[in-house]
């Protein structure tokens, strides 16, 4: 199987494993914002991003390294695997010191809406963290692995697992937010269990004797990416955090809503960065890689435009469809937050060449750049601006971030970006923002989204349609 064939058919198998369950959530986001009203809302998404944060710092990122050195046959599975699961249930048991530091947080800033809320919920989020630190190092070492169909069928396990405990925990027994998290714990065991059932884990697990040089090569990788995580979670975040203390959690839900649909473009980018950074990894020695990066991420920003051009399109009737009717508004904010999206993909593209290369300082830096401007831009803009201001930030963040890791990464992968295709196609997405802000004639908003998602299919299919001749083994 050709490279390009390996590379189509793990991005399949994972969209098969991991779409149509995450598609079903997103359906079911009327369902959330039903039970738990727009403050609601917005405070169990403040908490799941906070538990995001303290992920990376339960397992120091460990999870990074469990699937970098596990795809790398120079080191033994076995020794990859426990030393994760290792680090995993130290962190997960250090993780009990958050608690009190939630109430101290909390004591010395009383006025402060977030670190109240986090205090009132610090035991779940805890338990959050801990269970899902473990369910990402099992699923990420079975996939290093090469067990990609069972990583996928996981996802759909859980997702199914999680929406029945949904069921339970907030229709029948209306939990509220804290029945909304006992859901996504609870299917996070189920899922561990199912992996160590079906993987076989328990033969890869080492109770003595770990290889000190793996596990220091391991935390050496690993580390670097605590900050470069922490770094990736206030650009993706930190906006939320800045609105639900500045303009309440009732508008911080609303801008949820409006990020949701545009994070379905990081889904369909994820699914097939998984997929990527197996193969870059596994490819990283090849003579001919500087045209093999090339090829891929020209079809790649040729997808992520189209996806991205439609969503605009259709966002208006989309969000009136899968949101509750205090929600519809939020399709005025997806504009910018579409383009966020466009360009975090691409700076996540460019992140798995450092990840094949092992400079995960230089990915730290690069994250550390973007961060520091979404957090200036977020205090300038938010206050200017309102829910704009923070789609805006987080706009400028992620194109600074993908210009900077572009250049970067030349040094190592010197690469064709493709620079006239992607100018036009940011300009045609940016006319299309400006119809969805501006116009309020439904006759004249569609006529001109139409006409425009056509131009920016006709830029871009000829990309996608090489990419098919390559995988089919037709391409020169």
């Amino acid at each position: 199987m050709n490279r390009y064939k390996t590379l189509a058919s793990n991005t399949i198998i994972l969209a098969l494993g991991q779409f149509g369950s995450k598609l079903l959530v997103l359906f079911l986001m009327r369902f959330y914002q039903s039970m738990l009203g727009e403050t609601g809302y917005g405070e169990i998404n403040t908490i799941i991003d906070t538990t995001t944060l303290l992920m990376a710092f339960a397992t120091l990122s460990i999870g990074e390294s469990v699937i970098r050195f596990g795809l790398d046959k120079a080191y033994n599975n076995a020794q990859v695997f426990s030393i994760g699961i290792k680090v995993t249930l130290a962190g997960a048991i250090a993780c009990v010191i958050f608690i009190p530091l939630f109430s101290l947080l909390s004591g010395w800033f009383p006025d402060n809406s977030v670190l109240s809320l986090l205090d009132s919920y610090s035991w779940i989020t805890v338990l959050y963290v801990m269970t899902g630190s473990m369910k990402s190092t099992c699923a990420l070492f079975v996939r290093s692995n090469g067990n990609v169909r069972l990583y996928a069928v996981d996802g759909i396990f859980t997702t199914f697992m999680n929406i029945m405990f949904n069921l339970l925990f907030l229709l029948a027994f209306q939990m509220g937010n804290v029945g909304y998290l006992l859901s996504v714990i609870c299917a996070d065991i189920c899922s561990i269990i199912f992996l160590s059932y079906l993987g076989r884990l328990k033969k890869y697990f080492i109770l003595f004797g770990v290889d000190r040089e793996i596990r220091s090569a391991m935390l050496r990788f690993a580390i670097p990416m605590v900050p470069t995580a922490v770094m990736w979670w206030i650009i993706n975040v930190s906006d939320t955090f800045f609105v639900s203390e500045w303009l309440g959690f009732n508008q911080s839900g609303i801008y949820k809503a409006a990020y949701r649909l545009p994070n379905m473009i990081a889904l369909i980018s994820g699914i097939f960065s998984q997929a990527w950074n197996m193969s870059a990894i596994e490819e990283k020695n090849s003579r001919t890689i500087a045209k093999f990066y090339s090829d891929v991420f020209s079809a790649f920003q040729s997808a992520i435009f189209v996806i991205g051009a439609g969503m605009l399109l259709l966002i208006k009737p989309i969000i009136s469809v899968i949101c509750d009717t205090p929600f519809h508004i939020a399709y005025i904010y997806t504009p910018f937050l579409v383009l966020a999206v466009v360009y975090s993909c691409f700076g996540t593209f460019m992140g798995s060449i450092y990840v094949a290369a092992k400079q995960s300082k230089r990915a730290m830096v690069t994250a550390t750049i973007g961060a520091l401007l979404n957090i200036a831009f977020n205090a300038l803009l938010i206050p200017i601006l309102g829910n704009h201001g923070a789609a805006i930030a987080t706009c400028i963040s992620f194109f600074a971030l993908f210009a900077i890791r572009a250049r970067d990464t030349r040094k190592t992968v010197y690469m064709d970006l493709k620079l006239r295709k992607l100018v036009t196609n940011t300009i045609c997405l940016f006319i299309m923002g400006a119809v969805i802000i501006f116009v309020t004639n439904d006759i004249v908003f569609f006529s001109i989204l139409t006409v425009i998602f056509l131009f920016v299919v006709l830029v871009n299919y000829r990309a996608c349609i090489k990419m098919a001749k390559q995988i089919l083994g037709r391409g020169k």
